[in-house]
């Protein structure tokens, strides 16, 4: 990875965080009304609204009100919630631990079980097994995570009492019960992004098994495990880096409805609970903090892909 091509990439994640910051903030000072009315409602005082438009800042001009929002934001002073009374960091603090534990058990759900299968897949082609894997497969991506939430709680937890439904168990508490009631949600974050994964990890492989080096090695008398394993695996996988990040953001905005069903008190049920109640401060900020976290996260995915992959690092040189 050239120097260069760090350096670009970098700006270009510089100036998309700086317009999705840009965008939010007009968003939200374009819908129709004024923040303060809407939040009091039509009974309050006008001695009221006024107090809060100043609380709030809309009475400045919206380059004053931007620059003071974009420069609090980047010292991590992001207001003040007008819902709970507290800052937001504070809010976010408390959050963002139990978002990140679901997260990381969807994604470790789907690499686990995505890829093995995927591999699997290609090797049964044209079997009676691949039929019954490609069924399987278009059930997991037609089914919404919801859905499966709902079949979930019906089935694991009402019926069958593994676990309590919109109890959720602290980390810090009992780690263990903790893991075991994240299992769910997780698993059902995870499912349709398995199916995806499971697809294409099959395709990459078979487009592999199409190369010369393939016929090559089977010449030699190379077992068909080992080709498929460290030969055809090591190369697809290449094509497979670009999909996590797309596979982490859809993990990101699925945590956001599953935090509600599951009643998790992460940053998805925080962001529906501030957008029900109208705190424009919390809402404002955690649109922009799950947006630059995508960003960010295909920022890496790029310097990674470049890293693994030398026909790009030689593309890049010349």
């Amino acid at each position: 990875m050239t120097v260069k091509y760090f350096i670009r990439k970098f700006l270009i994640l510089i100036l998309t965080v700086f317009l999705i910051s840009l965008m939010t903030f007009v968003a939200f000072h374009v819908i129709p009304g004024d923040p303060a009315r809407l939040i009091l409602g039509t009974s309050a005082s006008e001695e009221a609204v006024e107090a809060l438009r100043e609380k709030l800042g809309t009475n400045m001009p919206l380059t004053v009100q931007y620059r003071n929002w974009i420069s609090g934001f980047l010292r991590g002073d992001f207001g003040t919630s007008i819902k709970y009374r507290m800052p937001v960091a504070s809010l976010m603090h408390d959050r963002i631990p139990v978002t990140t534990l679901l997260g990381v058990m969807s994604l470790v759900l789907i690499l686990l079980i995505g890829i093995p299968l995927g591999i699997f897949s290609a090797r049964v082609r044209n079997t009676p097994g691949e039929h019954v894997l490609n069924f399987i497969n278009i059930l997991g991506i037609s089914f919404p995570n919801f859905f499966l939430s709902i079949i979930f709680i019906w089935i694991f937890g009402l019926t069958l009492h593994w676990f309590t439904p919109g109890r959720y168990i602290s980390f810090d508490r009992d780690w263990a019960g903790c893991l075991r009631f994240m299992f769910w949600p997780a698993l059902s974050v995870a499912i349709p992004q398995t199916a995806v994964l499971v697809k294409y990890v099959r395709t990459a492989m078979l487009e592999q098994l199409r190369e010369d080096y393939v016929r090559t090695a089977r010449g030699k008398g190379v077992g068909e495990t080992a080709i498929l394993y460290v030969h055809v695996f090591k190369n697809a996988i290449v094509a497979v880096v670009p999909l996590i990040g797309m596979i982490i953001a859809s993990v990101l905005s699925g945590s956001i409805i599953i935090e509600q069903v599951y009643g998790i008190p992460g940053i998805g049920k925080l962001l529906i609970s501030s957008v029900t109640s109208r705190d424009f401060p919390l809402t404002q900020t955690l649109v922009v903090y799950i947006a630059v976290i995508i960003v960010v996260i295909n920022f890496l995915v790029d310097i990674v892909i470049q890293i693994i992959d030398p026909r790009i690092r030689l593309s890049d040189r010349s």
